[in-house]
């Protein structure tokens, strides 16, 4: 999962015979799709406090444990009992797999349990390039998932962040617990990897539903079996107080950040706990915290489709090179034929052990709506497979998954995201309820829907239990927050941004009319106008303000 706009950065991996525990985040807030939820927030430095569902229908959700690194009780910074986490600096040095040869790496050790430090430590693995002019602090960055690298984004960093941003500020990353350097966990081998994404069968059939029970389980048995001692602590809590170490270490009194998708949730989160301590703030493409994984996939489930049909018109107005015809209901027919069409018969590819599956098929295509600027590349891989050519969608789909060319995973990415996703968001826990769902997102979102239903997520069989309830974030006494949202934002809906914003005591509203996830480094110059008046001068942009 690297950052959008250079390779798609998929929310999470989709298969006809089972979806992946999307998450972050994904969800809709219509009030006949979930619980509705009381409102409150956390308090500075100790802990949010939890919020029992009251939802429609009164509808339970699925079991929910205790973070460890929820509610301490006290603030970390100020107990003795966590000095010597607070008392590091980052001792730079040269970084062995980054390809920015500016970039510096270092280390920073957290406490496994936030509540208990006496039971361990891990190594968060950290980056920085150095500010190209005078370094007025620290811009620690986020680029989503969750799963995704921070240290791996800086690679991506000087095509997105503006150079005036970039002489100002020092741009740190960091691989938040269980993602890859920092304790990442271990799951499946490369081979199975490779087999688990191509997992095709007809979503809703009773095939398909035995197949996820099983790729379920043998992906629960195998991250418990390599990695049980840290699954239980790779909650989004826990990485925001890893975050505070991280403020620290960088000699800051107050933390600089930018967080895009998974990490509006993480920058929410910290927020809420060290109010006192947000500097200047920027969340874009926001998660809405107040949603349960069913409201996730639902809104995802909206999102895609509406990008496939702003994707499809586009193409169809580009008639010479386009592969589909009519207008874009047919077009979309026709999309969902091929898919069809390629779960009886996968395609040939240069690799005669790697046919192009539907799952494959339907990966590539999810992962270049990401960005607007994917689509002449997925208009021709497409083109490419409807003649029967496999190759260009499936090097699509590897580049997102972070499939290295040798057959090795760069990245945990596939698996990172659902050991986060399933800690940090509930279900439903009405089977019935399920079905109808699934049903429902089947029917309405024709494209992606039938396989996004969460009544065959992994989090059914996942080791552990989720450790938070939906609730809203308020961040009462944090200075000003900017919040960003796109209205064709396909994997955080603009919808989710508008409730963030509202949640939020000192936000204000971006809004970019555009297609694709995220706004700042690909839309053009209003937002990056806005966010960087924001970094590099304290003018706030004005609520409401589109561009």
């Amino acid at each position: 999962m690297t950052f959008a706009g250079l390779s798609p950065r998929p929310f999470a991996r989709i298969t006809a015979a089972a979806a992946a525990a999307v998450l972050l985040m994904a969800g809709c807030t219509q009030d006949d799709v979930g619980p509705d939820r009381s409102t409150g927030s956390a308090s500075d430095g100790g802990g949010a406090t939890q919020h029992a569902p009251a939802g429609e229908a009164d509808l339970p959700l699925t079991e929910i444990g205790t973070s460890a690194a929820q509610d301490l009780g006290t603030d970390p910074a100020t107990d003795p009992a966590y000095a010597e986490y607070y008392e590091q600096s980052v001792q730079w040095g040269e970084c062995e797999d980054v390809a920015n040869p500016d970039a510096e790496c270092g280390t920073i050790t957290v406490p496994l349990a936030w509540n208990d430090p006496s039971a361990g430590d891990i190594e968060i693995a950290v980056a920085r390039i150095a500010a190209t002019g005078e370094a007025t602090g620290s811009l620690v960055v986020n680029p989503g998932g969750p799963g995704a690298s921070g240290v791996n984004f800086l690679e991506s960093a000087p095509y997105l962040i503006s150079p005036e941003v970039s002489s100002s500020y020092d741009l740190v990353g960091f691989d938040p617990r269980g993602v890859a350097r920092s304790a990442g966990i271990e799951c499946l081998s490369d081979e199975e990897t490779d087999e688990y994404r191509s997992v095709t069968a007809e979503a809703g059939t009773p095939e398909a539903d035995q197949l996820a029970e099983e790729w379920n389980t043998r992906l629960a048995d195998a991250c418990e079996q390599n990695s049980g001692d840290v699954l239980a602590y790779l909650d989004t809590y826990s990485a925001a107080r890893d975050m505070d170490v991280l403020r620290a270490a960088l000699d800051s009194e107050q933390l600089d950040y930018l967080g895009y998708s998974y990490g509006t949730y993480l920058g929410a989160t910290y927020a809420d706990l060290y109010a006192d301590r947000v500097g200047k703030f920027v969340l874009d493409g926001a998660m809405d915290p107040t949603i349960t994984m069913d409201e996730l996939s639902a809104g995802q489930a909206e999102g895609f489709e509406q990008a496939t049909e702003a994707f499809l018109q586009d193409c169809l107005d580009s008639a010479d090179s386009c592969p589909f015809s009519g207008d874009p209901a047919a077009a979309k027919d026709e999309l969902i034929s091929f898919f069809e069409s390629v779960d009886d018969e996968p395609l040939e590819t240069d690799d005669p052990q790697r046919p192009l599956t539907g799952a494959l098929a339907r990966s590539a295509v999810m992962s270049m709506l990401y960005s607007d600027q994917s689509w002449t590349e997925g208009r021709e891989a497409l083109t490419a497979a409807m003649e029967g050519d496999g190759q260009p969608l499936l090097a699509i789909a590897d580049r997102s998954a972070e499939r290295l060319p040798d057959g090795t995973y760069r990245t945990n990415s596939t698996y990172a995201i659902t050991a986060v996703n399933c800690l940090d968001h509930p279900g439903i826990a009405d089977e019935q309820w399920q079905d109808q769902e699934a049903e429902r997102l089947a029917e309405e979102f024709p494209t992606f829907g039938p396989t996004m239903g969460n009544d065959n997520s992994p989090c059914a069989q996942w080791p552990e239990p989720a450790l938070r309830e939906p609730a809203p974030i308020a961040a009462e006494g944090a200075g000003p927050i900017v919040v960003i949202g796109t209205t064709g934002d396909p994997a955080t809906p603009y919808k989710w941004a508008e409730s963030l914003a509202d949640q939020l005591d000192s936000a204000s509203l971006l809004t970019f009319e555009g297609n694709g996830h995220t706004a700042y480094g690909r839309s053009g110059g209003c937002i990056e106008e806005q966010v960087d008046a924001y970094l590099l001068e304290d003018t706030v942009p004005e609520d409401g303000l589109t561009c």
